[in-house]
């Protein structure tokens, strides 16, 4: 034994301590774990309970006024909230981090079984027990034939019922056996169905990849082209490039709404068709398109979905000069079912003091007991209630605002004498004067707008073909049962005696039917009149 110079201690290995492991143990530990199925498990229900505060908290991206709305009812909350990301949850870290944990889990978790699964495809049935009447179901009969003669026999009604057989084999003097399986098509399923869990993850990542998805409003009698300024909300994908995108546009021409005006349904609205124009690119013959809803124009590789429907009251807002300073349609955002609906006017060119109102319209208003109500979607009553501020509306400053939000921090309420609130109360063709001289305020008519939205999923038919693989491969491996069948033979007393055994691998199939059936096809005809 050497030791080391200068020392007494013998060189050997270094010995580790119990559990210890080396770095590549660890990784391959990790790695283990991460890909493992009780983690993708853990991962998906993370998956899922991360989604829930995007369906609770109103997103940013989804519909910016109720998550504006959201962060002046919550003051205290949302600091925490933005430092969490609550208020965009699906383009958060954190929900990023479980979701790619989940591609990475399920795949690592997915590879190995699809190559068990090939090779059990390929797989030749296992060799028969040497004792098969200690299986749970077997069967037994005699027979004046050769052994070779009833192998024969036997490997021909298994053929024919469409079993693998196992090369024959001789299991000692005066004996043999055969071994057949069937339901292979089900490791098929199996295969089939992993597989195609890939195939969809690609899908979604090809699509979140190079698509895109955006949404517009667009008033009845106006057009749309397909570029990024028209857009009021997009979401692009990773790699996706603006080249892409076809350059199509349209004009909505007209929009109808089936209203309900009895029954349990009363005032509830069906049969949305929006009326376009459209032209695939510039100079292209001009189309027309009932677009309606999950009937989406297709143009190339985008779609065209119609998602939404609502009203633009058209207001005029004169100053103290008589100066028009605000007119149009100003789109108001439905509330609830019957299109109650928000909106904000701005003005801050008015003099003396930028205007700017904030309130509802009611498509078919009714007071009830000196509250006011709206009763259905239809404009049947149209009306406008609302607040009028006076002052800096924060436009000078050059920063972008929402058109749905009114900001109000340095700007006053308009009062009257006696501090109550100057509330504009008008129905279509009214016009009401301000205090102190600020203008008036005209409700001219309503004009409907609809929402649409235009994507680009390239990898959708990659990803509807592994979903619909995935449900074949599915039904395969739980419908089609794997059976094992052996038949023994050996020679005793001048007689052939035949051992026959069956197994359902599966579980729960009831084999001795299908055992009785094999053995009532292989007993000698002598024996089955016998028997009768």
């Amino acid at each position: 034994m050497s030791t080391p110079a200068g020392t007494g201690t013998p060189a050997g290995p270094v010995s580790r301590r119990a559990g210890e492991l080396t770095p590549r143990e660890l990784l391959r530990w990790g790695w283990r774990q991460l890909t493992s199925m009780r983690t993708a498990l853990i991962l998906l229900l993370l998956l899922a309970l991360a989604a829930v505060p995007g369906s609770v908290i109103p997103q940013q991206g989804v519909d910016a006024l109720a998550a504006s709305r959201w962060r002046e009812d919550h003051p205290r909350l949302t600091p925490v909230y933005d430092w969490l990301d609550l208020f965009d949850v699906y383009s958060s870290v954190w929900f990023a981090a479980i979701y790619v944990l989940l591609m990475v889990s399920l795949v690592g978790c997915i590879i190995p079984r699809t190559i068990v699964y090939a090779r059990n495809i390929r797989a030749v049935p296992p060799a028969a027990p040497r004792n098969l009447t200690r299986l749970p179901d077997h069967a037994s009969y005699e027979s004046d034939e050769g052994i070779e003669e009833v192998l024969e026999q036997a490997r021909a009604e298994l053929r024919r019922r469409r079993y693998r057989l196992r090369p024959a084999e001789t299991t000692g003097p005066g004996a043999g056996a055969i071994a057949a399986e069937r339901g292979y098509l089900r490791e098929v399923g199996n295969l089939v169905f992993h597989l195609s869990i890939i195939v969809v993850l690609v899908g979604f990542a090809t699509g979140s990849l190079l698509g895109y998805k955006g949404g517009v409003i667009v008033l009845v009698g106006n057009g749309f082209a397909n570029n990024l300024t028209q857009y009021d909300d997009f979401v692009p994908g990773t790699a996706f490039s603006a080249s892409e995108m076809e350059p199509f546009s349209f004009t909505v021409e007209d929009f109808e709404v089936e209203w309900l005006t009895e029954g349990r349904a009363q005032g509830q609205a069906r049969n949305f068709v929006a009326s376009l124009r459209y032209r695939e690119e510039p100079g292209a013959e001009e189309q027309t398109y009932d677009l309606r809803v999950n009937h989406p124009l297709e143009i190339g590789d985008s779609e065209v979905f119609l998602v939404g429907h609502g009203y633009a009251p058209v207001i005029t807002v004169r100053d103290a000069r008589g100066e028009v300073v605000a007119s149009g349609p100003r789109v108001f955002l439905p509330q609830d079912q019957t299109f109650l609906s928000f909106g904000v006017i701005k003005a801050p060119a008015a003099e003396p003091d930028g205007l700017g109102l904030e309130g509802l319209f009611y498509p078919t208003f009714v007071n009830i007991g000196g509250d006011p109500v709206n009763v259905m979607g239809d404009t049947l009553n149209p009306a406008i209630s609302m607040l009028v501020y006076a002052g800096d509306l924060g436009l000078d400053g050059g920063e972008s605002q929402s058109v749905y939000i009114l900001e109000k921090d340095d700007a006053e309420q308009v009062t009257k004498p006696d501090g109550s609130p100057v509330r504009v109360d008008l129905q279509v063709g009214a016009t009401e004067k301000l205090p102190d001289g600020l203008g008036s305020v005209t409700f001219e008519g309503v004009q409907p707008w609809v929402r649409v939205q235009v994507s680009q999923s390239p990898g959708k038919v990659v990803a509807l073909v592994g979903v619909v693989a995935a449900l074949i491969g599915l039904l395969g491996s739980l419908f089609i049962r794997p059976r094992r069948v052996w038949v023994r033979a050996r020679r005793e007393d001048g007689r052939t005696v035949v051992d026959l055994a069956a197994l359902d691998r599966s579980g729960g199939g009831d084999v001795a039917l299908v055992l009785a059936d094999i053995v009532e096809a292989l007993r000698p005809a002598a024996q089955k009149e016998l028997s009768r």
